[in-house]
Parts: structure tokens; sequence; C-alpha cells
């Protein structure tokens, strides 16, 4: 009988001593009896997203995980496309954008429109798939004040640069966009995006959801800023190619975009959030309830990461203990032949407040599976384990090879 695999993943899990918490990480410092009973009853190790090092992002540390390699990635635009339900194809250039305010000179007022939430979806509509020089624009609004932008036409380049000023409300005009290099394909870009912030600002300088915010008070959204071009590849369709089925839980858009473009099945909730507050007796419950349909699922949670960018060591172990929790009620109901393996998807360590290039511990559980002399689920325990020091690509693989989905080689 062919194994089933549910993957918990603490975004940013890994850390540093912390002198507040007796000089141990945070990890070290919580309460985990669950994710300890894991590493003493199961094999354990570390894991480099890409190798030692290197530091990773949110979305490529998923890529990885997710069993891609790292030079697949296309950029944060493309993610970002996916995560809001664009369908794009290879070849497209997408963009991460603010709805902004601008003035009559192009002087950036307001790079979030007063933080807009209401009427996005009809300045959207108003603009939606404008076509310039053979260059169809497709936009798609996103949480509040955010939206997505693809550029959608024959020699395009995603080496260009940002319009967006990233200066905090201090008059700056928006950026020209430029070529980043000397191709015909980057010039084009460049040129036709500079044309359609035109058309954007005609279109809505007078739309009636802006006459209404100014009658109101509010900043009008007059405007689009843009940055992180990135060019959507050929990301090949894992679970087709093998032979395996897969479902992503989580509620940040960064995942489950990833998810999306490789062809994974995604699930979320409303209460699934990036805080220590999020649902995760929910999280848990609907990984227990795909692993009855599907061969592989991933189950994410967020607010660990957090907790390192606020450089909150404290918050960082409650963030665990919560992660700890929601870990052992996967624990406690594992199906028969199902495996549970523990992972992060890089280090946010509390000192830095950002990401970092350190390994993060790895575990796998269940029936099967060898134990090993660890006894504790941390940084430096886990670095004693069986599974020694593996590659972000190796652990994932090692994870397929329990689906029995990974082909023999030689004969």
């Amino acid at each position: 009988m062919k194994k089933k695999v549910i993957v918990a993943i603490a975004d940013g899990l890994g850390d540093r001593p912390v002198k507040e918490l007796n000089h141990l990480s945070p990890l070290q410092f919580a309460q985990t009896p669950h994710l300890d009973e894991i590493a003493k009853k199961g094999k354990s190790g570390l894991m480099d997203p890409i190798s030692p090092g290197i530091t990773v992002g949110t979305d490529m540390g998923h890529l990885i995980l997710f069993g891609h390699d790292h030079q697949l990635y296309p950029g944060r635009g493309p993610i970002e496309a996916a995560g809001v339900g664009l369908d794009l194809k290879e070849g497209d250039i997408a963009l991460r954008c603010n709805f902004a305010t601008v003035d009559d000179t192009g002087i950036v007022i307001d790079r979030r429109a007063g933080r807009i939430r209401v009427g996005t979806s009809e300045l959207v509509e108003a603009i939606n798939h404008t076509v310039i020089n053979g260059v169809e624009f497709i936009l798609k609004e996103a949480t509040e004040h955010r939206a997505v932008l693809v550029m959608r036409g024959e020699g395009l380049s995603d080496r260009i640069s940002d319009s967006d000023p990233k200066a905090p409300n201090d008059g700056s005009p928006y950026k020209e966009v430029l070529p980043l290099d000397d191709s015909i394909q980057a010039q084009k870009t460049a040129a036709v995006l500079n044309e359609y912030f035109k058309v954007v600002y005609e279109k809505w300088k007078n739309h009636p959801v802006n006459l209404k915010r100014i009658e109101d008070n509010k900043l009008p959204a007059n405007f689009l800023i843009t940055r992180g071009a990135g060019k959507m590849t050929n990301i090949p369709q894992l679970g087709k190619e093998m032979g395996f089925t897969c479902k992503v839980i989580a509620g940040e858009d960064t995942v489950l975009g990833v998810a999306k473009m490789t062809g994974y099945h995604t699930e979320t909730d409303e209460s699934f959030t990036g805080s220590v507050d999020t649902n995760y007796p929910l999280k848990a419950q609907k990984a227990l309830q795909a692993i009855e349909d599907f061969d592989l699922v991933y189950v994410h949670f967020k607010a660990t990461d957090l907790m390192g960018h606020d450089n909150d060591p404290q918050g960082k172990v409650a963030a665990i203990e919560k992660y700890d929790e929601m870990v052992g009620m996967l624990k406690n109901n594992l199906p028969e032949n199902t495996l549970l393996a523990l992972c992060a998807d890089h280090s946010t360590p509390c000192e830095k407040g950002e990401h970092s290039g350190e390994p993060v511990p790895i575990a796998i559980y269940g029936p099967g599976i060898f134990s090993d002399e660890v006894t504790q689920y941390d940084e430096v325990r886990c670095g004693r384990g069986s599974l020694n020091r593996l590659t972000g690509n190796q652990f994932v693989w090692t994870l397929f090879d329990y689906l029995e989905v990974v082909p023999k080689q030689g004969n």
C-alpha cells in the first residue's frame, strides 16, 4: 500500500540565539511536545532551501518545497498574478501594482490611494483588456490598494524598471519605465507600458468612483504604479507528470499563487490569517480531510515568519506553540499509512528582522520511518539526525519517493 504525506510548513521558523530567551532560539525556548515527539519517533535533519548561506523569499522557498528547481523562479509578479486567479501563459509579463493618486504632472500624492478598499473592481472594469501596439493589458484587483497587471503579446521582456518611486508620499513623481538591457524586447515593453500609464490616468481621473471619492474628501485612485516585473516560464506540472495528487492549504496569496502555478489544488478560508490568531484548528481539519482524497497535502502556517520580521522573540515563541498545537492535531489523527513531515521555507531571525541563509530543521514521522537519536525538534539537535543536511529539493524528493512516484534510474 503506497504511503501518503502531510507536510506542515512553519514559515520563517529558523532563528538564532536570543539574549532575552536565555540565549536560546524561539524554537528551543518554546514548549513543543508534539514537535519533539515527532523528532523522537521519526528521523530529523537540517535543510538549506538552495545551499548554505543563500537567502530565499517565501515565494522561491515554496517553489522549492513544492518540488521545483529554484532556477524556474519566474519573479514575484507572475506568482502574485496566479494568487489572484489570473491564468498566465508562457511569455506573459506580470507586475505587482498599487492603485495610486497622482496630480496632473505625475507627482505621486499617495502610493496607496488613501488605502482604497471599495470601487477597485469598477476601475479595473473601465480599463481592462486595453490593447496598445498589439499588447493586451489584463488588470486584476487584489487586496485593498493592490493589483496585478499582465502584459500579453509577442516580443515582451521582464527586463524593465519599476515605475513605483517607493518614496513615502513625499512628492516624488512616478518613474518612467526604462529597459534594463539593450534588447528590442525590453525597449518595446518599457515603451508600451509607459503609454498604458497615460491611458490609465485619462480613463480614471473622471471615473465615477473617483468623483465620489473626491466628493467624500478621499484621495482618488487615478493611477497605477508598478514593480517586480516577471516573465511567466513553463513550470512543470509535477503531479500530472509523476502521477500524484496534491493540495495546498494556506491563507497567504503568495503561497497559494505558487501552488496554482505548479498545478496543485488549493484551499483557503477567511479565518486563515498571517498572525497567531489564525484558525489553525481548521487548517489541521482541512488537511486531514484533504489527505483522504489526495496523495500529498501541504498545510502552511505564517505567524512564525511575521514574528521574526517584527523582531518579537516572545511573539515567535507563542506562534511556535500554536504551530505545535496544529501539528499535534495532525499527529494524533494521522490516517493509516500516512507520513507527517515538518519543515520551513527559510529562517527569519528576530535579531535581523528579515530572512537569512541559515538552515531550517526538518523531520519525517510515521509508519515505516526509522527513528534516530534526536529527541527535540530545533535548529541544533536536528543537525544530529539521520537525514543529515539536505537541500530543499533533496528533502522534497525524499518525500516524493515515499509516494512511490520517483522514476527508477538505470535498469
